[in-house]
């Protein structure tokens, strides 16, 4: 070999050795700079899990700030079943302790997948004794657990939470605000896939946000006693009380049969029974809907209270139908159809009223709209319009027939009565709070729109007072208190015949009281009790005895009622270990000087509940004279207050409502709504609204304003000019035949 060749065969070597080291050099480059971030996600996925850390939800509070729904640490057990070493004496030692089959732990022990979860949110006690077993492979990550300590109590209201966040109710409704930011975790592992340290926080959760409601646990509470009773001794499908303020809209109470422990929702026999049947069964209001009726053509000025109307002796045939009363009457003042819950008279003022008003105002009383209270699976009922209607409906909506409903509806539609014609938007959530109980948003009253004038509403509150003082709601009466309100039957289509059953169906009870300062208005439904027939019967009496524990709970002073001394108690001392106190929102003012120094607040116009409220952080003892709203009060706004010193408030019933389009007198609305003109003396108004003639003595006009044939003394003449049967004494333009 000469020296040339071992020169180029090391030249050859070293460019070799340089391409191979370049390679090498080129290679650690790409994967420690360029690969850099991607390998290390994998060494960490191989030796290292990120797991979702669940927030604390927020607490659901009634409006007095106890809670209905809370949170409290647990723990959750987790696997990794690659470190497991004896998955078999591992399932014999842990699967008593968790009280599942051996067969289910293990396969959790065996699994291919890296991560799985063994059982969620374990008692304390459990939770340490897993811990104890000191086992590879198992692992306890903190997880909240969900807990409703009044049970059964408003459970449909409050819905539960499932493993994903809230199923039902508010916990559905308000479930981004209750929910948190939940945060994250890494459980480390060796090379062996064996966890060699504790779960490292990685993001901390943020707890959620509360949640008040404008529920009182206590009124909710009388509701659910009092229709648990009925429902047990009735045997009823199922039964519903809905009370609510009729001057904010706010929802006081909604009491539901058959219910449920949300703590165990899943042993319910039936899912049925987490529905909020409230706002999502819809049915036919019956009896109760004649309200409605009698709204529309007080305030359309068709009929009044004393306007004489010919019963038929309990029967009425039209379009080839028969409808029946429950009883045969003959001649009825308008208030005694209400008052005896007359079919044929509410039918022969339902064709009087016409189809377009009326339909008018069962839509602006808010049928077949959603109320707009923000509950899950809220129903809109059913309401079709004038054009889809036959010959038959006209007639049956005016008995409540042929238009469906829901509980939140009808309550609504009835607080709009009680409060002097204005619709009010329900609501059932007053205001959401963070973690240090900092008010972060405030839902406030909403008027919708006003339906009726306060004239009507008032005018109607009182016949509705008779109905329950002499009629079919005799049972709802109150002791010392005016009731107004409307029995009602509806009965059920059977599927069989197509036809309306006469087996009982929906029985109910709707009223407000006290009728002339309304503090609630409630509704009572009772489907298909037995051995019932009406709703005088079974929801009246539920009404009665539920009105009553409200209206004492509330401090409303029966009428012709002694001036009470109220006595306040000492402050309230903190809660006992291991009790849940109230919680009160940050903001609550007391009314001070200049120095400091607590002063008398100004309680005119306050209802007497605001008032208290007021008073409570002084701890003054009160004396209360009257009903109503606060009008006089001694000491004066802004007085210091001393020890010992007592507090005088003078209450009377206060104006209601605002002037609204009330016709002028002798003027009747016609069908399109518009006033028509005044009759003169001796005509009388049609219903298109033009005026007829006069008619002579012993004559009266029929609906199309056209003389009909003199009837003779002590008859007057029906729509078709025919006479009819003797009525009392009473003016032509005052009978409906």
């Amino acid at each position: 070999m000469t020296p040339g060749d071992l020169r180029a065969r090391v030249l050859i070597l070293a460019a070799l050795l340089a391409v191979g080291f370049g390679s090498l050099t080129g290679r650690l480059a790409w994967l420690q700079v360029v690969k850099r971030a991607e390998l290390a996600q994998l060494a960490e996925r191989q030796y290292s899990r990120t797991v979702v850390l669940h927030a604390q939800r927020g607490p659901i509070l009634d409006r007095q700030g106890t809670p209905l729904a809370t949170s409290t640490p647990t723990e959750s057990l987790f696997v990794q079943p690659r470190s497991v070493g004896d998955p078999e004496r591992v399932t014999a030692r842990l699967a008593p302790i968790l009280g599942l089959p051996p067969g289910e732990v293990h396969a959790a022990l065996t699994s291919s997948r890296s991560f799985v979860w063994l059982r969620r949110k374990l008692p304390p006690a459990v939770a340490g004794q897993v811990r104890a077993l000191r086992e590879p492979g198992l692992g306890l990550l903190p997880e909240p657990l969900r807990l409703y300590p009044n049970r059964e109590l408003a459970a449909q209201v409050v819905g539960f939470e499932g493993v994903e966040g809230g199923l039902e109710g508010i916990e559905r409704a308000f479930d981004d605000e209750l929910a948190g930011t939940p945060g994250k975790a890494i459980v480390g592992r060796d090379a062996l896939g064996r966890e060699v340290t504790a779960p490292h926080v990685l993001e901390a959760p943020q707890p959620g946000h509360g949640v008040m409601l404008t529920i009182d646990r206590t009124i909710q509470y009388v509701a659910e006693r009092e229709l648990d009773a009925a429902y047990r001794r009735t045997g009823a499908k199922s039964g519903m009380t809905v009370v609510l303020d009729p001057r904010t809209g706010e929802v006081l109470a909604i009491a539901i049969r058959p219910t449920f422990n949300p703590n165990v929702f899943l042993a319910a026999p039936s899912r049925d029974s987490w529905r909020n049947r409230a706002v999502t069964d819809p049915f036919e209001p019956g009896s109760t809907f004649k309200v409605i009726l009698a709204a529309a053509a007080l305030d359309e000025g068709v009929v009044r209270p004393n306007d004489l109307i010919y019963g038929e002796n309990g029967s009425f045939t039209i379009a080839k139908t028969t409808i029946h009363d429950w009883k045969k009457y003959g001649w009825m003042t308008f208030g005694e159809v209400l008052q005896n819950s007359s079919n044929v008279g509410s039918i022969k003022v339902g064709l009087v009223l016409g189809r377009d008003r009326y339909y008018r105002y069962m839509s602006a009383f808010g049928f077949g709209a959603a109320t707009g209270v923000g509950l899950p699976g809220e129903s809109r009922g059913l309401l079709r319009a004038p054009g889809r209607w036959s010959l038959l409906s006209l007639p049956t909506m005016s008995i409540g027939q042929e238009v469906s409903v829901t509980a939140l509806q009808l309550v609504a539609a009835f607080g709009a009565v009680a409060n002097g014609g204005t619709l009010m938007r329900p609501r059932i959530v007053r205001t959401t709070f963070d973690a240090e109980g900092r008010e972060l948003r405030r839902f406030e009253p909403e008027p919708v729109r006003q339906v009726i004038s306060p004239v009507t509403a008032r005018t109607l509150t009182r016949m509705l007072v008779r109905a329950v003082e002499a009629g079919t709601g005799h049972n709802a009466a109150i002791t010392g208190y005016a009731v107004a309100g409307k029995t009602g039957t509806a009965q059920k289509l059977d599927p069989a015949t197509r036809r309306y059953s006469r087996a009982p169906g929906v029985l109910s009870f709707v009223g407000w009281a006290p009728a002339d300062e309304p503090r609630f208005v409630m509704l009572v439904i009772l489907d298909e009790p037995k051995g019932a027939s009406w709703g005088s019967e079974v929801a009246a009496p539920v009404f009665g005895a539920v009105g009553r524990e409200i209206l004492r709970y509330l401090d409303v002073v029966p009428r012709d009622g002694q001036p009470m001394q109220i006595v306040t108690g000492p402050s309230p001392q903190l809660p006992a270990s291991g009790v849940t106190a109230p919680v009160r929102l940050v903001g609550a003012d007391v009314a001070v000087d200049a120095n400091g120094g607590r002063v008398m607040p100004d309680l005119t116009g306050r209802m007497l509940r605001s008032a208290l409220a007021a008073l409570a952080p002084l701890h003054l003892t009160v004396e209360i004279r009257g009903q109503g709203r606060v009008v006089q009060q001694a000491p004066r706004p802004g007085a210091p207050l001393r020890p010992g010193l007592t507090a005088r408030l003078i209450l009377a019933p206060g104006a209601r409502g605002s002037a609204s389009r009330a016709a002028p007198p002798r003027e009747v609305s016609d069908v399109r709504g518009s006033a028509s003109r005044a009759a003169p003396p001796g005509e009388a108004n049609d219903v298109s609204g033009s005026a007829s003639r006069a008619a002579p003595p012993g004559e009266a006009n029929d609906v199309s304003g056209s003389a009909s044939r003199a009837a003779p003394p002590g008859e007057v003449s029906d729509v078709s000019g025919s006479a009819s049967r003797a009525a009392p004494s009473r003016e032509a333009s005052d009978v409906i035949r």
